[in-house]
């Protein structure tokens, strides 16, 4: 093997989400079977991989601003770009980016290390195609989720939605699935390395087995896993239609299914959904939130939440505040909506103004501290399962963690329970949770 000192050096930034995330761990995966040397971003490297996002204008700008920190720390360095913004703005990155450099579209992303590493100039046509003819999920395999005690499970990519305001489908391509037999593969290879709890991500993972023949769905494919690798399982955003009796009656049932369920609104008033393009209306979402409670009374419940969509006047942002605050729900994700090129909304000419989009934001994120706050303190004195993680508290005793129910829980165990299971008794609130006391006799 050749010494370290000589071992080209390969730096990786992720951006955006769990699928890219996943994604990026496999490309690390097969970069560890390679003689080369991993790197922090930050440092000097002869090749930097940068897997890119472009949800909102914001991701794009960071997008770049990674490509430019590359281009910083070494001029030479072979720069690989992937991911959402490579896939639809490859010219821009062109234009910024002065020496050859290698553009991979979503759709061939099993090639990127291939290409990172090659002496060869990259055919750029070659790896970008027209993602919106892609069958196929990308075939990448995933050998280590880093040191994380969970690890992220795709199962799904693209989107057929075309909702107005999103580029998704532009660059993630339609909605294709992983067959199942290759969803028990790289879960299997998770348990073998000691992870605890998978996370069933996708683009769009509600549509999970549409597109497979035999048709199949999320429910069918969950239960396969529960069944042929039983470790905990939490599944990631869930459109409102998506959530079936079904999966709740299953997530009911089965302790390893963890009570959480991530579902986006968007918008709480009828006539912004249309014009978002959403299937749903606010009095939907409202049964849906009342019959999961029912049937789940103790899940955590969290909600996207968009403020600022064009069209949206006082009324109607009203109409998505006050929804929100009747509902039993545990967290909102909210973001100001972002013009995208490309898509239906950008066209619109009723845009809203920065200053009440940042209002409405404010008065969201205040009420999504209040529901987790009550949320929190509803489950005080419990007994939950937490799965202990080591991380970034405050005190070296610590250790951090999340409940079934997605609380997140300080606590003080001994050391070696770290990626175990343990049983904590919810005490107090904290800051950003819950302090709890790990119970006698608590690991599994």
């Amino acid at each position: 093997m050749a010494d370290s000192s000589q071992k080209k050096k390969v730096a990786l930034a992720t951006l955006g989400c769990k699928v890219n995330q996943f994604e990026s761990a496999a490309f690390l995966s097969a970069f560890s079977e390679r003689d080369v040397e991993m790197v922090p971003f930050a440092q000097k490297a002869d090749v930097y991989v940068i897997n890119t996002c472009a949800v909102t204008a914001k991701a794009g700008a960071q997008s770049r601003q990674m490509i430019r920190k590359a281009l910083r720390a070494n001029p030479e360095a072979r720069l690989v770009v992937t991911g959402c913004y490579a896939q639809i703005g490859s010219q821009d990155i062109m234009e910024i980016v002065e020496q050859p450099l290698c553009i991979i579209g979503n759709g061939f992303k099993q090639n990127l290390v291939d290409a990172a590493l090659s002496e060869q100039h990259c055919d750029l046509e070659m790896l970008m195609g027209d993602i919106s003819r892609q069958k196929e999920v990308c075939p990448l395999e995933v050998k280590s989720f880093g040191e994380r005690t969970r690890a992220y499970l795709k199962v799904q990519d693209g989107c057929n939605s075309f909702c107005t305001y999103c580029i998704v489908p532009f660059t993630r391509g339609r909605s294709r699935s992983q067959v199942p037999d290759q969803v028990l593969k790289q879960a299997r290879v998770f348990a073998e390395g000691g992870y605890q709890e998978l996370v069933v991500t996708g683009i769009h993972t509600g549509t999970y087995g549409h597109d497979l023949e035999p048709r199949t769905d999320l429910v069918a494919l969950m239960r396969q896993l529960l069944q042929e690798c039983p470790l905990r399982y939490r599944i990631s955003s869930l459109d409102p239609g998506e959530i079936s009796e079904e999966l709740l009656a299953l997530m009911a049932e089965e302790s390893n299914l963890m009570p959480h369920l991530h579902i986006p609104l968007q918008s709480g008033d009828n006539d912004i959904l249309k014009k978002m393009h959403r299937h749903y209306t606010r009095e939907d979402f409202a049964d849906l939130i009342k019959r999961t409670r029912k049937v789940l009374p103790d899940a955590a419940i969290g909600v996207d939440v968009m403020a600022g969509f064009p069209g949206e006047d006082e009324r109607a942002f009203r109409n998505t505040y006050e929804l929100l605050s009747g509902l039993s729900v545990t967290y909102l994700h909210v973001f100001p909506y972002s013009k995208r090129a490309g898509t239906v909304a950008a066209g619109m000419t009723d845009q809203i103004l920065k200053k009440d989009k940042e209002e409405r934001v404010a008065a969201l994120r205040e009420l999504d501290g209040r529901k987790k706050k009550e949320f929190y303190a509803a489950h005080l004195g419990e007994v939950r399962e937490v799965l202990a993680e080591q991380g970034s508290c405050r005190k070296v005793s610590d250790m951090k963690g999340f409940t079934d129910n997605y609380i997140p829980v300080t606590f003080a165990p001994p050391l070696e329970v770290a990626n175990k299971v343990v049983k904590v008794r919810l005490e107090r609130l904290g800051e950003d949770g819950v302090a709890g006391t790990m119970v006698e006799g608590g690991a599994e």
